[in-house]
């Protein structure tokens, strides 16, 4: 006769089975049965501060690593503090399994105390999920949870499970094999769209690869990359992309979007063919959509056939896996150069004389203050290509996507679809844990650092060594940019005061840290090699930087790509002529 065990020891026998070996969680009364068996569990397990934390941290591990990252919290509040990092996750389609406690099963809809209906809560946020409320069924959701999240297009997946279902006894019985009858994610394209794509590159005059975040997902950087080269096409890599191909490789144009290099923007607006490869027409790349690369003819690839066509209408879908997709495309490709090879000199002139007019810099504070563009160079030249770079949301997210140099795939991570606030000090802790070996660089604001800065306390008690960048402005930034640009200068609630409060450096050690504080542009280089060379305990580095730097390029929110600005005159950089 099988052993009988309670549903918690088989949700974490189920755990063991698919590989976890960590998970970011808070325990509390509905969740508190797992914790007993998680005791003895070869699974490590971190104590978060907060459970928003939890699922930050889950998803940093699952970008750094490529594996599905794990969260654990209780019932009601537990489980709604997970919301934001689950809807996170799943607009950047990250894989994470989020597991819940919920009251007992007897006990749901009565209002019961700390009831949430997080099932339904999460519904619209998730790419599914689950409330068990019988011990047999915890195996195999399980099983189909994580399944779900790390096949086809990654995303989250929630777990929710009754009290009384973690303390019942089952027969631990894992599944053979998972069996979903509606969901079968395509992986290989059809061969008459891989040749009607193929015909559209042939006749390309102006075609340019425009590349997502879906390529690393697909770990297909090796695949752009022959692919990049064999067309001889520009390539543009949104803010989820960087990385999957090298910044230094002379036919990468940089980043599109609201904030992306004039070059990108202007190739895609100019473009007469778009190799679209996992990028979803998002509005921060494509500006007022009706605008957007109007002569461009698109072949469509993703392997989530539910974004094909949904912004804009495509000419040829190529629905499958990206790595299976560019394999399939390379010989039909191959085979049609053979006699006819397209010639793209005359477009690449014209790029390269967008690049080389309107090239990526910063100008200097006149008063003398430290340029947060400089901090953030520096801090990428002295960490370097193989270090990974964590985001979180406004202007230094988008000077880290600029001013960085990123070579390889996982070593930028930052919250791009939901732009979350407080996401970067979690996930670097996350992707630290996912990737010990590797220095984890924290680039953050003064206002995001202040949301969820309490899980450096968690770095520090679990050798978690991470390196902060707190980009100190004294603002809430972007939304300062935009104040001042189209409110008048008038600064409604955008002064956070946080020169002195609080203290950052005494903050850092209060939390077991070591807190450094950098106010000088001489004194930039040696305090980054100063914390670069601290790698027993987490670093924060309170940079004070001019307070009224701004973002350029910038493409205003409901404007087309075409009203690209470049400085505070407000005057769109080209005319009708020009273009």
């Amino acid at each position: 006769m099988s052993e009988q065990i309670t549903g918690a020891q088989a949700l974490v026998k189920a755990l063991e089975h698919v590989g976890v070996d960590v998970m970011f969680g808070l325990p509390g009364g509905a969740i508190l049965p797992a914790y007993d068996p998680i005791y003895d569990s070869s699974i490590r397990h971190i104590l978060v501060r907060h459970e928003q934390g939890a699922g930050h941290a889950a998803t940093g591990y699952a970008q750094a690593t490529g594996r599905v990252g794990v969260c654990i919290a209780t019932s009601g509040p537990g489980a709604t503090n997970l919301v934001t990092p689950i809807a996170d996750a799943q607009m950047d389609s990250v894989p994470i399994v989020a597991i819940t406690g919920q009251v007992a099963s007897g006990s749901i809809g009565t209002d019961a105390f700390q009831e949430a209906d997080i099932r339904g809560i999460t519904m619209p946020v998730t790419k599914h999920n689950f409330l068990i409320t019988n011990a047999d069924d915890i195996p195999r959701a399980i099983a189909d949870a994580f399944h779900i999240a790390g096949t086809g297009r990654p995303g989250a997946v929630l777990v929710d499970i009754a009290k009384d279902a973690l303390q019942s006894m089952t027969t631990f019985k894992w599944p053979a094999e998972v069996s979903l009858p509606g969901y079968k994610p395509i992986m290989d394209p059809q061969a008459q769209a891989v040749t009607e794509a193929v015909a559209l590159i042939a006749q390309a005059k102006k075609p340019v690869f425009y590349v997502g975040g879906g390529v690393i997902k697909a770990n297909a950087s090796k695949e752009l990359m022959e692919i990049a080269e064999l067309v001889g096409a520009p390539v543009v890599t949104t803010l989820m992309a960087l990385g999957s191909f090298p910044d230094s490789h002379p036919q990468h144009l940089g980043m599109p979007g609201m904030h992306g290099t004039v070059a990108a923007v202007t190739a895609l607006q100019q473009s007469d063919l778009l190799i679209t490869l996992g990028a979803r027409f998002d509005d921060r790349v494509t500006g007022k959509l009706s605008t957007f690369a109007p002569n461009a003819k698109v072949i469509h690839a993703d392997i989530d056939p539910a974004e094909i066509g949904k912004n804009r209408i495509a000419d040829v879908a190529l629905v499958g896996d990206l790595a299976h997709t560019i394999k399939a495309l390379l010989p039909v490709l191959k085979s049609a150069f053979k006699n006819d090879r397209p010639d793209l000199a005359a477009w690449w002139q014209q790029c390269n004389s967008w690049r080389e007019r309107f090239p990526l810099g910063y100008d200097e504070p006149e008063d003398g203050t430290v340029s947060p563009q400089y901090v953030i160079e520096r801090i990428g030249a002295a960490a370097g290509p193989d270090a990974i770079y964590v985001a979180g949301v406004g202007q230094h997210q988008m000077w880290a996507s600029q001013f960085v140099k990123y070579e390889k795939p996982r070593t930028w991570l930052n919250s791009g679809g939901l732009g979350t606030m407080g996401y970067a000090v979690p996930a670097a802790m996350g992707a630290k844990v996912g990737a010990p070996d590797t220095v984890v660089w924290a680039i953050d604001g003064d206002g995001c650092f202040q949301m969820t800065n309490q899980e450096l306390v968690t770095c520090a008690l679990n050798n978690i060594p991470i390196k902060v960048a707190i980009i100190n402005n004294e603002s809430l930034g972007m939304v300062r940019q935009w104040q001042t640009l189209f409110y008048n200068q008038r600064y409604s609630n955008t002064d956070l005061h946080s020169h002195r409060v609080p203290d950052f450096v005494k903050l850092a050690d209060a939390m077991g840290c070591v807190g450094l504080r950098c106010e000088s542009k001489e004194d930039v280089d040696r305090v980054i090699a100063e914390a670069m060379a601290i790698n027993d305990r987490p670093v924060i580095v309170d940079f004070s930087v001019h307070r009224d730097a701004m973002v350029w390029p910038m493409v205003a929110a409901g404007t087309s790509n075409d009203d690209i600005l470049v400085a505070k005159s407000m005057a769109p950089i080209w005319d009708s002529q020009e273009l």
